[in-house]
């Protein structure tokens, strides 16, 4: 008897791809496979042989692979954001047949995977642009899956995904976003938030070392116990292991940590974040901040020359002036600012989400994503788990500072939050991500801003008029005037 075709076919077989294909053959799916280059086919079903003698079948021309998948097919595509892409469609498309379905697993620009969803559409084939985080151990163990466009081409391939996802305890970590180029844009998003978690992790690691003194051994067991605690998650995790990794190629020994050289690289969705912010008037400072970080970073030979030409000036390297501090004490301010710091960033996102959620009408289900996020992604979370429940009691909440769990958390934590910033300015250690969620913080919670002086500038200056807190209506005034007028009958000293 003729074993029936796989309902699941990948093309595009570098890591994440290989990974992600062996994962939903183990899970008892079949899966057809297909790669530009023949070698990739050949060493993906040399590793399913491997490792398990998995279902999983390699083709080596678009035609012969996509022919080998049953209709409806589910193709899902893993290959470079951009061009590939389009390439890769393009050679597949004369053998797609109107129900068939193209999930595009990549990082990719959501207005991109909305044209392609139109392109498609026309000729009947259903487009998904499916956000896919957990890097290649989540790809291979089961990722947090972002799937957003059709929701027919969702639902072919549902028990697929809901078997390949990581499992938590109250359910699978995919679900279907919304329309359009939803999954996308809520990848990019979580990708701007795993940026500011890095950035607020790194200053954390910065203050301890360079203000606390704590060798690697110490910071790798301050990290593997606050990873015990509310920072559980999986970036502090890995931190703590990257602490107590030796550098077996170096002369002089040490650990690894110290030999990586300090600059960052990215793949641009930060970026992206912080120009959707901008675009839609939403404040991400904490997100901007690690995208200003990276972008510092990347200027080694000219920092390294400001610092000796600033030394000559007389001021002095990092932690110049840097009080005595009670060890235990910094470190506990330490992990609350950082937990203070991460609830303001994944709140810039989280209303970064909104907002685009209400321009696009995608409806987006914050806790839902807060849910999806807690397994296999790069920000999973212990606290994501109550950042779920906070949408979940207020839908509609303006931010997770103001929902009430999260705001007795913010006031018991701000005063070592103060601390710790401000012994960071003291000793000159930059702390931008830190600096900026108190400053996100400290200026959403005031009823009144000096908004009112920047407002009466430009109505000076350029006439665009202003409005009254104690009437309604747009006003002008010609300042200079009467501010002279005043001056004159009542002259200031």
């Amino acid at each position: 008897m003729a074993m029936a075709l796989p309902r699941i076919g990948l093309a595009g077989l570098a890591v994440m791809g290989q990974n992600l294909a062996l994962n939903v053959a183990e899970k008892g799916f079949p899966i057809s496979v297909y790669n530009r280059t023949a070698a990739k086919v050949d060493e993906t079903v040399a590793r399913a042989a491997a490792e398990g003698d998995l279902p999983l079948f390699g083709h080596y021309t678009p035609q012969e692979f996509v022919l080998s998948i049953a209709r409806p097919r589910s193709v899902v595509l893993l290959v470079k954001a951009g061009a590939p892409v389009d390439q890769t469609i393009a050679a597949l498309a004369p053998f797609l047949e109107p129900g068939d379905a193209i999930i595009d697993g990549g990082n990719e620009w959501y207005e991109n995977t909305e044209r392609r969803a139109a392109e498609a559409a026309a000729r009947g084939v259903l487009y998904l642009g499916m956000g896919v985080s957990g890097g290649e151990e989540g790809a291979r163990r089961g990722p947090s899956l972002m799937p957003g466009g059709s929701l027919q081409a969702y639902d072919n391939a549902r028990d697929i995904l809901a078997k390949v996802a990581a499992q938590v305890d109250d359910g699978p970590c995919v679900t279907f976003v919304g329309p359009g180029g939803a999954g996308n844009f809520v990848k990019m998003v979580h990708n701007g938030i795993e940026y500011g978690d890095m950035q607020l992790i790194a200053e954390a690691y910065d203050v301890l070392r360079a203000v606390g003194g704590l060798s690697n051994r110490e910071l790798a067991a301050v990290f593997a116990d606050w990873n015990r605690g509310e920072l559980e998650s999986f970036l502090v995790e890995i931190t703590a292991d990257i602490f107590l990794v030796g550098d077996d190629d170096g002369e002089a020994g040490g650990e690894l940590v110290d030999k990586v050289l300090d600059k960052t690289g990215m793949k641009g969705t930060g970026k992206w974040t912080v120009q959707q912010a901008a675009e839609l008037a939403v404040a991400a400072p904490t997100i901007a901040a690690s995208l200003d970080c990276r972008f510092i970073s990347g200027l080694k030979e000219e920092r390294e020359a400001a610092a000796a030409a600033l030394e000559r000036a007389g001021i002095g390297g990092a932690a110049q002036a840097a009080p005595a501090v009670d060890k235990q004490q910094l470190i506990d301010d330490v992990r609350q600012a950082l937990y203070a710091s991460k609830i303001c960033s994944y709140a810039q996102g989280m209303n970064l989400l909104k907002a685009k959620s209400e321009e696009k009408g995608w409806g987006l289900d914050l806790g839902e994503l807060a849910r999806i996020w807690k397994g296999g992604c790069i920000i999973r979370a212990r606290f994501l788990d109550r950042i779920k429940r906070a949408y979940q009691r207020n839908p509609r909440l303006a931010n997770l500072v103001v929902d009430p769990d999260f705001a007795a958390e913010m006031a018991n934590r701000q005063a070592a939050w103060r601390r710790v910033v401000a012994l960071a300015v003291t000793a000159g250690i930059t702390t931008p991500g830190m600096a900026a969620s108190l400053a996100y913080f400290d200026t959403y919670r005031r009823a009144r801003l000096p908004a009112n002086l920047v407002q009466a500038q430009r109505d000076l200056f350029g006439a665009h008029t202003y409005e009254r807190v104690d009437r309604p209506g747009a006003f002008h005034t010609e300042w200079t005037k009467l501010a002279r007028r005043r001056a004159a009958a009542a002259p200031l000293n």
